[in-house]
Formats: structure tokens, sequence, C-alpha cells
């Protein structure tokens, strides 16, 4: 089975809310009639529109992410999603990943096809030439990967390595990570820092990660787009 994590932009004809209903519904229904092994869903709709932490490097930036689990990511197999999704975003492109997820969700589950409680935020990260791929790596899963777990307060973590591009003219991606967050974190510094009434301990978590981020190039020329995550298998 292969993971394919599609990036959707949204056509500034439609509106947030609209963008959002279509994927959630009409989108998700398509897929699920084409038999995916899995499809989880996350889009940047009115629900997560206070969030303080945003990253912006593409413009205009991405406000959705479909990811589809197949039997195989081959372009014969894959073109019945690709259709689907290339009709529902102004613009479309698709990653093969290899999927790691060392904090799965195990306390804040929601049944299938409705909101997960909290926030996803999705960062999309680009290797620093200063780093060779097993550097970058070894500073991003061995390095980063338990301070984020420490520092902040999430309660579910996904690292997708990108192994190639399945479509035409996708902007560059190395990784593509995702974390839940409780919803309180989306507006405030010492919740998404796992510091509730503790400035000292946020600051010390804040600097901790600031640094850990620094090793393999994920303060400089990333995206970090919050969203809401449906699962729907």
């Amino acid at each position: 089975m292969e993971k394919v994590v599609y990036v959707l932009w949204r056509a500034e004809t439609d509106s947030v809310e609209a963008f959002a209903d279509r994927l959630t519904h009409d989108v998700a229904d398509a897929l699920l009639a084409l038999d995916v092994r899995g499809l989880q869903i996350n889009v940047a709709d009115d629900a997560v529109t206070p969030a303080v932490i945003r990253i912006k490097e593409l413009d205009p930036q991405m406000e959705a992410v479909v990811s589809v689990w197949l039997d195989t990511a081959m372009d014969a197999a894959r073109q019945p999603v690709d259709e689907v999704l290339t009709l529902a975003a102004a613009r479309l492109a698709g990653y093969l990943v290899t999927e790691s997820v060392p904090l799965p969700n195990t306390t804040r589950g929601a049944p299938l096809g409705t909101r997960t409680d909290g926030f996803a935020n999705i960062a999309f990260l680009r290797r620093p030439e200063r780093l060779s791929v097993a550097e970058w790596l070894d500073a991003w899963q061995n390095g980063q990967t338990p301070v984020a777990i420490e520092t902040q307060s999430t309660f579910g973590y996904t690292q997708n390595v990108v192994v190639r591009p399945v479509t035409i003219d996708a902007p560059r991606f190395d990784g593509i990570v995702e974390e839940l967050f409780p919803p309180e974190a989306m507006t405030d510094l010492h919740a998404f820092f796992d510091a509730t009434g503790d400035d000292d301990k946020l600051a010390r978590n804040m600097a901790r990660m600031g640094e850990s981020t620094a090793r393999f190039g994920a303060t400089e020329n990333i995206d970090v787009v919050p969203t809401s995550q449906y699962v729907y298998r």
C-alpha cells in the first residue's frame, strides 16, 4: 500500500466555506466510491481562522491537503483520484510519501467523517542545501521528533517523507508534517507550547523548539497551514 498526499489551492471565486464544504462532502464521497484504502482531508476552513501560528512562503498558499492510501500509486491506478481532485480545486500537486507516526492520536478520536477535535497544523518542509538527505532526515526524525512532542501540546504527530512528486509542476517539498493540537492552542501560545500558566516553561520550550528546528532548516523556507482534520477511512 502507498500513501499519496495531495495539496490543493482554492480558487479565488470560491469562498472558504464553499471550498471546505465541497471537499468534506462531495469530494470525500467521490473518493470513497473509488474504494481507496484510506482517506483523510485537511482543510483551512472558518474553524481555524483564529489560529495565531501561520507561516507563508508560497503565494497563494495551499488551503487543503487530501491524503489517500492506495494499493499502488502508479499513474493508471491514481488517475481516477487525480480527476476527482483536479475538478475540486484551482491547483493540485501530488506527492508519494513514506509515512511515520511517532505519536498516534489515541485520545481525541472522532467518528469517521467528522471533524477531529482541536486543529491540525500542516507544515511543508524543504531541505536546505547545506544538509545531505541523510543529515536532514537524521536531524528531523531522530533529533526533532522527541523535542516537538516534549515541548508542544500535540496529541497526534505524523511525518511524511516525500519520495517524489506524482503531478506535473508540483512545488518542491521534502517533508510534510501533520501535528494535532487541542483547540485552546489555536490562540494561546502557552497552551500551544504545553506551558499553561508558566511563563518560564513557555520561554524554555520555545527556545528549545527554535534551536531544534534550526538544525534542519525548518525555521526558513517553510509553509505552515492550520487546518481542520477529517478522517473518513
